[in-house]
Parts: C-alpha cells; structure tokens; sequence
C-alpha cells in the first residue's frame, strides 16, 4: 500500500515556509537564496553522452539545479542511434508547465526537438512563460549521422524558435542547413552567424570543430562585435555529446548571472577539458567527460 505524502500541497504562485504563506515579493527574495535553476527540452540519449543526461551532468557540475522536458527518446549507444520514438507536443508542453509553475526556471536551453508540432509548442511554452535567457541548441542530425529533426521542421525553427533566442548554437552543418551560407573556413562562419542573427537570434555561436586545419575556432557574434574563439585541436576519439555540453555549460552559467560573453568563454574552457578528458566507454565514439571539469577546470 502506498502511503500518503505529508508534504505541503503545491500552490501557484505560492510556498510555504515553516508553517506560513509567502507570496510575492518575498518568495523572489527567498528563490534567490536557492540554487540556480535551468531547465533542458531535449531529447533522452540512452546511452548518456548526450541529450539530457549531458545536460543534467553538466548543469550539476556546475552547481546548478536542472530539470528536463523530454521531447523524444532515443535508443543510442556509443555506436549510433537504433531508434528514436517522439513524445506527443502536449505531453512535451506538460513538462515545462509542470516545472515551470512549481519550481521556476533561471535559463533554460533546448536541444533536439524532432518535430514541428513540438517546437511550436515548446515556442508558445518560452513565449506563455517568459523564459529568458534562452539557448538554442538546433540539433539536426547525431555524430553518429541520424536525423534528430525531421525535414519539415527547420522552418519552423526558423520561424518560430530562433527569433526567441539569447544565444543560438549551431555546429558548421546546422548552420549552414539553417543560414544558406556554405562554409569552408572562419570567414564563412563569421558570414553564417550574421546571416542567422538577421534572420532573428540575438547572438549566435558557430562552432567549428567540423573544420580541418590548426585550432579548433568557433565564432562568436553578439550582435555589437564578431569574437574568433580559438583553442588548441585536440586529437580526440571520444566527443559524443559535445554539443549539448557546451550548450548546458552556456547555459549554466547564464542561470548563475553571467554576461553571454562571460558564460560562452567559461563554457569553451570546460568543453576543451571534457574533450580532453573523453570517456573511452563502449565499442564506439565515447562521450566527453563533463565531470572532469570537478578536478581539471581552468
């Protein structure tokens, strides 16, 4: 038999405290003595290099308190992706109310959305709730080379979601699926992040590691300058999950109060040495390591 909770019943908008019910002013003033919160809308990767157990690994190393939506489950290993089942958009949209409402939200950033009909729910979500700052990570197709976004839906990543973001994040073929510009060196990149700011992000960050040559250079432009990024090239087999690290790590650092600047700059010193420190796991390409930042961080 189950036993009944004796916790407090949840209020909205309301909480109480030893007793007694705060609201209001008082409860910012008490949310602003717990641990920064931010909230993942991604996809779950089985194997947990990527998707929201990155996420999660990443905003805990942090020191900061994540929550999820899931928007699809994937069966992944380090091998590659076997199979992908989507999540109903109202049931995606549920989540967010769920956590948003009850607990709040700092930052929140989204990852793989798979479908149309679930970015225009999770885009009426941020707009109904005001989620700011907001990280748009627009995973479109996994390392190991599955689709994570179905073909009809980069439009309305385009038009729905990127003109919502603080911060748009995507690697050298995300960004020129979604600017049109073909990239075949940093300039090309510092062409696309324009592009796509034109078309609605607030500041984007093109990440370079699809790029031969020297070091590892990512573009960043925040809408008042263009910043090259650059950093050694690390000879790494085990980069899963990358992307969705250095995203949360943004993000992360956005829920603490960081400028964009400061959390995009933290952000690739933690990256480098979750690369560095990659996980030799499974058959395949392993995940990079976000708990390395714990005893190597810069």
């Amino acid at each position: 038999m189950s036993q009944a909770s004796s916790a407090p019943p949840c209020l909205s908008g309301e909480i109480l405290r030893g007793g007694r019910l705060l609201s209001g002013s008082l409860l910012s003033v008490i949310s602003l003595l717990v641990l920064p919160r931010a909230l993942t809308i991604a996809g779950s990767d089985s194997g947990g290099g990527a998707g929201i157990q990155a996420d999660l690994k990443t905003f805990t190393v942090f020191g900061v308190y994540g929550m999820s939506a899931i928007t699809a489950l994937t069966a992944q290993n380090t091998c590659g992706v076997r199979g992908i089942h989507t999540v109903p958009a109202d049931f995606v949209r549920r989540q967010i109310d769920a956590v948003v409402t009850d607990i709040g939200v700092d930052a929140t950033k989204t990852g793989m959305l798979a479908t149309a009909e679930i970015i225009v729910a999770v885009t009426r979500a941020i707009r109904d709730h005001q989620l700011s700052p907001l990280v748009v990570d627009p995973v479109m197709v996994a390392q190991s080379g599955a689709a994570l976004l179905e073909a009809d839906a980069r439009d309305a990543v385009l038009r729905e979601l990127m003109p919502l973001a603080t911060l748009l994040t995507p690697n050298v073929p995300e960004a020129e699926a979604l600017s049109g510009v073909a990239i075949r060196a940093v300039a090309d990149m510092r062409a696309a992040a324009r592009v796509l700011r034109e078309r609605g992000a607030h500041a984007v960050l093109v990440k370079g590691g699809h790029l031969q040559g020297g070091d590892a250079v990512d573009v960043f432009d925040d809408g008042v300058a263009v910043h090259d990024l650059s950093s050694r090239r690390l000879a790494a087999a085990h980069t899963h999950g990358t992307g969705c690290q250095l995203s949360a790590a943004i993000t992360a650092g956005l829920a603490k109060g960081l400028s964009l600047g400061d959390a995009v700059a933290r952000a690739k010193q933690f990256i480098t040495v979750a690369i560095e420190h990659g996980l030799a796991l499974g058959h395949g390409a392993g995940p990079a390591n976000p708990l390395a930042w714990l005893q190597h961080k810069r």
